[in-house]
Parts: structure tokens; C-alpha cells; sequence
């Protein structure tokens, strides 16, 4: 996932990290990013039932990946890998950066009364320089595995739920494209058309 345009959040320096199953892996490769249209980035990710190094390599080379582009959130469809898993450093409404990784992750949102909706606007890294605004739930837990293969559980408010809801999204081989109008979408591929000498096809490496 990336920053929303207009989002000032991103100018402000998030001090406080938290990291309930650890610090992300790193030593990975960055790798190009894969765009919408490609098949891998819309159809249901294979579920992760092997917990061994090469998925800790490959949650590496996401983790490199999603810092050389400047995101919040990766997902492995995104470089390429047939994979349920996401990994993320994203803030919350609190400016606090939460980290982690999730195999085989689950949404939970709120509903009735507790519902409310943030239309801010949001991004995807597979469709780069554009943003328009996507409604989803303020609040978002995602529940999953981490790489060892234990429970794992995160939950926030603010850019956060954006990301865990956006991030699982790929998972299931849906982009936020497919969650706005047509009209939005129309608007998305002008920005992206318009950005698109500033995101070669190896980008990011």
C-alpha cells in the first residue's frame, strides 16, 4: 500500500515502534514491482503451509521491496509470488509504526453501530502515482501466522486499518480498484498514465 496524496501524516517522524512478534527480516532483495493486470495480482493467493527459510527469504525480499518504494504495506502477489502473506510498517492514529508479518491472514471489522467509514485516499503500489479515495471500516484486525507458524493478531485504527484491510485484500486477488467507481477508476488510470515515466518497469530496483 502506499501514502495517501494528501495525507500529511507521512511528513511527521514516528518514533515509537511496535513490534509484538519481533523486527521484520531483513537482507532481502528488492525486486520489480508486479502491476495490476497481471494475473498472479487477481486471483486468491495459495495459503502458506510450510514455515521454513525460504518463506523468511521471500518475507525479506518484501520487506526490502516495500522500503526501496516507499510503502506501508506489501504483499507477496506484488513481487510476483503466488503466496497468502503481507508485510507491513505503517503507522497508526496514535504515531505509532506497527511492524509485521502475516501468512494466511483473516479481516475482522467492525459492524453495525460500530462501523464507521474513512474515505481518505489510498494507493497501491502496483498502480503507482495515483490515489483517489476508497471507503473502507476506521478500525481493522487481521489475524493470521506469522513466519514460525504462531498466532498472530494485529489491529488499528487510522492509515493502519487502511493497510491491514488493503494488504489482505491482495490475498484474495483483490485490488482497491476493484472497490471504487468506475469513475474513480478513470481517474486512477489518468494519474497513473501521467506518473508513468517516474515508474519504469523495474522499479523499484
Amino acid at each position: 500500500m502506499a501514502w495517501g496524496k494528501g495525507d500529511d501524516s507521512n511528513e511527521e517522524v514516528v518514533e515509537t515502534v511496535v513490534a509484538p512478534y519481533g523486527p521484520l527480516p531483513r537482507g532481502g532483495t528488492i525486486r520489480p514491482m508486479t502491476r495490476w493486470g497481471t494475473p498472479v495480482m487477481h486471483r486468491p493467493q495459495q495459503r502458506v503451509t510450510v514455515f521454513d527459510d525460504q518463506l523468511r527469504a521471500l518475507a525479506a525480499d518484501m520487506v526490502a521491496t516495500m522500503y526501496a518504494a516507499d510503502g506501508v504495506g506489501l504483499a507477496a502477489c506484488q513481487i510476483g509470488e503466488d503466496v497468502a502473506m503481507f508485510v507491513f510498517d505503517c503507522p497508526n492514529d496514535e504515531d505509532e509504526r506497527v511492524i509485521g508479518v502475516v501468512c494466511n491472514p483473516t479481516l475482522i471489522l467492525p459492524e453495525g453501530n460500530d462501523r464507521y467509514l474513512d474515505d481518505s485516499a489510498e494507493g497501491c503500489l502496483s498502480f503507482p502515482g495515483a490515489f483517489v479515495p476508497c471507503a473502507r471500516p476506521d478500525f481493522a484486525a487481521v489475524e493470521g501466522q506469522g513466519l514460525d507458524g504462531e498466532p498472530v493478531r494485529f489491529e488499528g485504527d487510522g492509515l493502519l486499518a487502511k493497510c491491514l484491510q488493503h494488504e489482505t485484500d491482495h490475498t484474495l486477488g483483490t485490488v482497491f480498484g476493484d472497490r471504487v467507481s468506475a469513475k474513480a477508476m478513470k481517474k486512477l488510470r489518468k494519474q497513473q498514465e501521467a506518473a508513468a515515466d517516474d515508474f519504469p518497469a523495474n522499479w523499484p530496483t
